[in-house]
């Protein structure tokens, strides 16, 4: 007598099964003993190389972006706070200011950086912007995490390996380095120029002029 048995079905993709997607990569590295200690020393060891990895990169940014002038990363300003007075003040009548009570503290950097860990001042040497309202000496805050900005704010553009501060505009389809001083050419992007955007300019800091 032959006893017929349900045939189990083994195999096949479960539901919920396997590692889950991710767009991280696995690398593998040795080490010198002396590093290796360091490491293994870390509560997380992820953490501690993406740190070290992201101040390198800073360090390499800061160093190639020192050909516009001098750089400051926002992060490393020290918090400062000023009495903020939040009336309409108009070229007009005299209206007192001396009332400590009417003003409030604001945070100064939070204010002009609302993304500190992404942004830089850079102190610009040059005068292709001026009618921008940015001069040679100035200041310009620098929000690396916006690398698409419109055509009326102004951009640190990588141009075949130099920085340069200007703004990008596209014409019928063709990109274009726009200058804000007429004594300057628009600069051409071609298919052979190697170019990315760097980051925006959020702040223009600079004295009153005469």
């Amino acid at each position: 007598m032959t006893e017929n048995k349900e045939k189990k079905q083994w195999g096949g993709r479960r539901e919920g099964a396997g590692r889950p997607s991710t767009d991280s990569k696995l690398y593998s590295v040795r080490m010198p003993r002396y590093i290796a200690d360091i490491i293994d020393r870390q509560e997380s060891k992820t953490d501690f190389f993406k740190n070290c990895i992201m101040r390198a990169l800073s360090t390499d940014c800061e160093n190639v972006l020192k050909t516009m002038g001098k750089v400051y990363k926002a992060a490393d300003v020290k918090d400062m706070k000023l009495p903020f007075f939040d009336i309409s003040l108009v070229a007009g009548f005299p209206i007192p200011l001396d009332n400590d009570e009417r003003s409030q503290d604001i945070e100064l950097l939070k204010m002009l950086c609302p993304n500190p860990e992404s942004s830089y001042l850079i102190r610009v040497e040059g005068s292709s912007m001026i009618d921008a309202g940015i001069y040679s000496g100035d200041l310009v805050i620098v929000d690396k995490s916006n690398r698409n900005p419109d055509e009326s704010e102004v951009a640190v553009c990588e141009f075949n390996g130099e920085y340069t501060l200007k703004r990008f505009v596209k014409r019928d389809g063709q990109g274009w380095l726009v200058p804000a001083n007429p004594e300057f050419p628009k600069i051409k992007i071609t298919e052979d120029d190697e170019f990315s955007i760097w980051g925006t300019v959020t702040y223009i800091i600079h004295r009153p002029r005469n």
